[in-house]
């Protein structure tokens, strides 16, 4: 997914209805930009399953052409969630949608790269013990959105047996941690993603399951951090720790900034100190210690002076959250650089939107993770 997410780096203005001084002319157009891009992403991605599919890039086959797809509508639904709290007004049109979402996500077409890689399917084995981890946390967390839109327990059983297989097979594992492949590779990010659908959860039934939500965040903050920097580990395996590269620190900064404000910002902070590059334009290195004057990576996508077009979408997310409009003004300046808004019939987007759907919902949820709390 992070190698979606430099094609629709583009410029995204700030939310700027939300500062203070702001006349209502730019509240009612910021409103207008926002409500438009979900218009068009709602256009793209609420389709028949296979058109959905048939809509990722070529190149990435049926196999990773499924996990795009799923990223996108939980992404989507992501931003939907946010416009809803935003803007109260668009609530039944975000239930609506999101439960469009949830239902494109349920066709067994969208998680046959999951089947693929387990060998079976995973909402038929939720009894075993196999991870099924990114499929799996990523529908919990888009029934949660659904839930915190106030869109009723239409989903509850999937929710709870979801969570509850999710949950069992943590419990079982020394590290608390689900791989996202079968060869036992731990990418953090995505574990993020299922410590968000089981905070969620906890939230909206008594607290269940947040004892594992805070054994999970203790045992991060204990034995997950780079010796270094201080910052998440991009990924483990069973074999060693992984580093830190600036698209995964960005992204897991944004998963934190839905669970635990006071651990996301000191990650915030500690990634701009290592990552942020303020001369001449504001952006995310990708690497630490070397700056390739190209370079394609297979979850980054290009690397462009050493720059990180991904991991400078995913720092808008906790920009936003943590009200850093300066730093956040300047990331989006620097993100004009790379894209084209085209407006047509009510509906807006960036040019390479075409290409990358994906990359365009992450920056539509990047760009409206208010803090309303």
């Amino acid at each position: 997914m992070l190698s979606a997410v430099w094609l629709v780096v583009a410029p995204y203005r700030f939310v700027l209805s939300l500062l203070p001084r702001r006349d209502i002319h730019d509240w009612q157009r910021e409103r207008r930009d926002i409500i438009e891009r979900a218009e068009w992403l709602c256009e793209k991605i609420i389709v028949e399953p296979k058109a959905l599919l048939n809509s990722m890039p070529k190149m990435l086959g049926r196999h990773y052409g499924g996990e795009w797809a799923i990223y996108s509508c939980a992404m989507l639904s992501a931003a939907l969630v946010n416009i809803s709290r935003i803007y109260p007004e668009e609530r039944d049109r975000t239930i609506k949608r999101i439960s469009s979402l949830v239902d494109i996500v349920l066709f067994p077409e969208l998680r046959e790269y999951d089947t693929h890689w387990f060998r079976e399917d995973a909402l038929s084995s939720l009894d075993g013990d196999k991870s099924h981890m990114t499929y799996l946390s990523l529908l919990a967390w888009m029934i949660t959105n659904y839930k915190q839109a106030d869109g009723g327990g239409k989903y509850d059983d999937w929710l709870h047996r979801c969570c509850e297989a999710m949950h069992r097979r943590m419990i079982k594992r020394e590290d608390l941690s689900l791989p996202s492949f079968p060869n036992g590779v731990v990418f953090l990010p995505d574990m993020l993603v299922a410590i968000v659908a089981l905070h969620n959860y906890s939230k909206l039934y008594e607290g269940k399951y947040a004892d594992m939500v805070s054994l999970w965040l203790d045992k991060a903050q204990r034995e997950w951090l780079h010796r270094d920097s201080g910052l998440l580990l991009a990924l483990r395996t069973p074999k060693h720790k992984g580093g830190i590269r600036g698209s995964y620190s960005a992204l897991s900064c944004y998963y934190l900034t839905l669970i635990d404000s006071v651990f996301a910002e000191k990650q915030y902070n500690k990634m701009k100190s290592v990552f942020l590059r303020s001369n001449p334009i504001s952006a995310l290195r990708e690497y630490r210690r070397s700056s390739p004057l190209f370079r394609f990576d297979h979850d980054a996508g290009p690397i462009i002076f050493g720059l990180s077009p991904s991991g400078t979408a995913f720092a808008i997310g906790s920009a936003t959250y943590f009200g850093d409009w300066k730093l956040c003004k300047r990331l989006l300046s620097t993100a004009e650089l790379a894209g084209c808004t085209i407006c047509w019939r009510g509906k807006r987007h960036y040019l390479l939107g075409e290409f990358a759907l994906v990359g365009e919902a992450a920056v539509l949820a990047m760009r409206t993770n208010i803090r309303t709390n």
